[in-house]
């Protein structure tokens, strides 16, 4: 009996998928068990393919099972992993350490398939994958994926010589020029890029705001801009993403692959996504779900380890904003269907920008206001204390003046936010300030006498509640990261309860 591996997604992730073949007598017969009716009906393909390689189809019953069979499996990569175990059944080389991967012509050719790319991401992402036998035209593309080896073959009868000729064969990767700069601790490294589309340098004054975008990013809390339109908030946002950390490998091949799953264009650049959600989206778009038995990833995922940015924030349905509270809380967001229960990550930084009424000219200076005082309460009740809570950093902006001009670049705010993660991963913290455990903040969090008194003094004077003192406490870490402090001073701490909402 032969076998080799290829791989199908259950949700989010790949998995291993033993293609296996056994040929016994009887009356000759083809029957692909533990696929779906998509993957059965390649059998007359599989057969075609055979003949026209010059290969003779065994007069047997073939048995070629996908296992685990329970597993559901789609698409058209387990056409060349099939063929191939038919045409070395009787061989002796051993092949069961081999992904193989590709889509069969009716003349025996080989053709990359939609699935392959983000399914060999995955596979890279988990460390399932070593080596793999793929499409020659998809060579390029996933010879980005690093310390995986790839075959490319043109044609059924090139994959099954190489087989054949194991000792011998060598990978043909095609080598890529990129390299981006990283640092090292540990065994891990964390690579970023030095490109600033977008500047800092761009938004003149706003000191304020910039500040709580670099404790944001530095940290990566979430944090909600209030001011009218045009003083900003957009363009802050849209350039918080050029500052954020460092990634490791393993996050940039995520990326990658929920790229490639929403046939978006792939980069392997070391640079976070930023999604940007429009307030007419609906419920399934944002968290994921729709009418099928497999709950497909919303916004919220596509959002992971990057940002999340609703603008016009208090315009979104009151369901999307409550839901919303369990992916910012607990990091991830659970979708149930009859058939199956999904559990995807959605470690998102939330970015929110609203204006101050619905008018939008409350705190303009040159502006009449045109809203009553109902309305203004209306408009701000959209959003609800215990999603609010969930907020770390609250920033109201004021108008541009003239004569305002620009202070630190993307590049300097970008070294700040480096050098103060540096320092939290060097203290052997795991997560992002903005993402600490409780166990964390206990461990991490250390304040200082005076900061303490501060605390207990915020904690009496403006009722927090536990989460919001968490909230201070995580922010003024951040602060104090930033500030090289290995403990959180007062100053630290008044800083980070000025951004609380009052």
């Amino acid at each position: 009996m032969k076998s080799v591996k290829c791989a199908t997604y259950e949700g989010l992730d790949a998995k291993v998928v033993d293609v296996e073949l056994s040929l016994t007598k009887g009356l000759p017969s083809f029957t692909i068990i533990g696929a779906n009716s998509s993957i059965e009906k390649s059998r007359e393909k599989i057969k075609s393919a055979l003949l026209s390689s010059d290969f003779k189809f065994p007069p047997k019953r073939i048995s070629a099972l996908l296992a685990p069979s329970d597993l559901s499996k789609n698409g058209s990569q387990f056409d060349l992993a099939i063929a191939t175990t038919i045409c070395l059944n009787e061989s002796r080389e051993e092949l069961s350490d081999w992904f193989i991967f590709g889509e069969l012509g009716l003349d025996g050719s080989v053709k990359e398939s939609g699935q392959i790319y983000p399914l060999i991401l995955s596979l890279a992402n988990q460390s399932l994958i070593d080596k793999a036998i793929v499409p020659y035209e998809a060579l390029e593309k996933l010879s980005k994926i690093p310390d995986v080896a790839f075959y490319g073959v043109n044609s059924l009868k090139e994959a099954v010589e190489l087989l054949q000729n194991q000792s011998v064969a060598k990978a043909n990767n095609i080598q890529t020029e990129e390299v981006y700069p990283f640092y090292e601790l540990g065994d891990e490294k964390y690579y970023y890029l030095k490109e600033y589309d977008e500047d800092f340098l761009d938004v003149k004054g706003q000191e304020v705001a910039k500040r709580a975008a670099l404790i944001s990013a530095a940290g990566f809390h979430n944090i909600i801009f209030e001011g009218s339109p045009g003083c900003g908030k957009s363009m802050i946002a849209s350039r918080l993403r050029y500052i954020l950390p460092a990634m490791k490998m393993e996050e940039i091949l995520d990326k990658a692959k929920i790229q490639a799953l929403e046939s978006r264009e792939v980069e392997f650049k070391p640079r976070r996504g930023m999604t940007t959600t429009h307030c007419s989206a609906t419920p399934a778009s944002v968290l994921g779900g729709g009418s099928g038995t497999q709950a497909k990833i919303g916004d919220v995922s596509i959002a992971n380890n990057g940002i999340l940015f609703f603008d016009e924030l208090p315009h979104f349905s009151k369901s999307i904003l409550e839901a919303l509270r369990e992916p910012m809380q607990d990091n991830q967001i659970r979708i149930s269907r009859v058939s199956q229960k999904s559990t995807y990550s959605a470690n998102f930084l939330f970015v929110g920008a609203m204006n101050p009424c619905p008018c939008g000219n409350l705190l303009n200076e040159h502006k009449e206001c045109r809203c009553n005082e109902l309305e203004i309460q209306k408009y701000k009740n959209r959003l609800s204390d215990p999603f609010l809570d969930r907020v770390d950093l609250n920033v109201v902006m004021q108008n541009v003046k003239v004569d305002d001009k620009p202070s630190f670049s993307s590049k300097e705010m970008h070294k700040m936010v480096l050098d103060a993660n540096i320092r939290l991963q060097q203290r052997g913290q795991k997560n992002f300030n903005g993402k600490m455990s409780d166990a964390e903040i206990e461990e991490f969090c250390t304040l200082d006498d005076e900061a303490q008194a501060v605390l207990d003094m915020a904690i009496q004077n403006f009722a927090l509640s536990f989460r919001s003192i968490k909230k201070v406490q995580k922010v003024a870490r951040t602060i104090a990261d930033l500030d090289a402090s290995m403990s959180i001073k007062k100053s630290h701490l008044l800083e980070a309860l000025s951004y609380r909402r009052r």
